[in-house]
């Protein structure tokens, strides 16, 4: 499997990439001075994975709902292999080979099902412009196994007829906000009502997951803090529905994964465009 190309949001197929490949470059140093701000969701219901980057188990027994990161990852070239826990990498669920990673930017990559319901991954380079005073962002993002569907708030559809693998997104007051999700066009709830606290400089990102078919939709939340219009810092995260840390094991990938850059991975461009 090959991810698209990045053109709407610079490059897709490589960035994608970073998100577990990424991490093999954790380790700062000089001569890898590009990085990008990297977090991963696990949309795909019902299945635990095991992440390999270039050859090395980085992220095992990775739980659907979870959100990892977000890590600060190098620029890089990498393979990755997602497998069921326990499976050999000749046996993957999903695998993507030999990409060129870019660094500079804010990145979530979304293992979910696609709209016909089978398991992808999918990145999205996340908005961390400033926002102004009393402001907060709202990202939606459909990555579930499911029909077009409006989003709303208090009962008004907010963003309309939104379609997988795609995303909606507008700055709002700050404030609670209770949100679902309805079949475009209709009253009837697919997922929800859930309450989202927009804090002031933050971008809330709601992604659907799930089977509308299964009956396993629900909704995951991620949170980007420091977008202050003021000077604030550098733009961070973490989860919202299952939100978590990363273990040992991401940080001892890191170090075999920069010695293999330093024996010469590979810089190469996804074939598909």
């Amino acid at each position: 499997m090959r991810l698209q190309p990045l053109r709407r949001a610079a490059a897709v197929g490589a960035v994608a990439l970073v998100a577990f490949g990424g991490l093999a470059a954790l380790t700062a140093t000089p001569a890898l001075a590009a990085t990008s701000q990297v977090s991963v969701v696990h949309g795909i219901p019902g299945q635990n994975v095991d992440v390999y980057v270039n050859g090395e188990k980085t992220l095992p027994d990775f739980a659907p709902g979870k959100v990892a990161g977000p890590l600060s990852l190098a620029e890089g070239s990498y393979d990755i292999v997602l497998t069921k826990p326990g499976d050999d990498i000749s046996e993957p669920l999903l695998k993507v080979d030999d990409a060129d990673i870019p660094g500079g930017a804010n990145i979530s990559l979304v293992a979910h099902l696609g709209a016909t319901g089978e398991p992808t991954l999918t990145p999205f380079v996340n908005d961390v412009k400033k926002v102004a005073a009393g402001q907060a962002r709202i990202i939606v993002r459909h990555t579930a196994a499911a029909p077009a569907v409006d989003v709303r708030a208090g009962g008004t559809p907010v963003f309309e007829n939104l379609t997988n693998p795609n995303e909606a997104k507008a700055d709002l007051p700050t404030g609670s906000v209770e949100a679902d999700v309805v079949l475009a066009g209709t009253d009837t709830v697919a997922i929800g009502p859930a309450d989202l606290d927009l804090k002031e400089g933050t971008a809330t990102i709601a992604y659907a997951v799930g089977s509308a078919e299964d009956k396993t939709l629900d909704l995951v939340t991620q949170s980007i803090t420091g977008l202050h219009s003021a000077p604030g810092g550098v733009p961070g995260g973490s989860g919202g529905a299952a939100g978590t840390g990363l273990g040992l094991p991401w940080y001892a990938a890191a170090v075999a994964g920069l010695l293999m850059l330093a024996l010469g991975a590979r810089r190469l461009v996804p074939g598909r465009r």
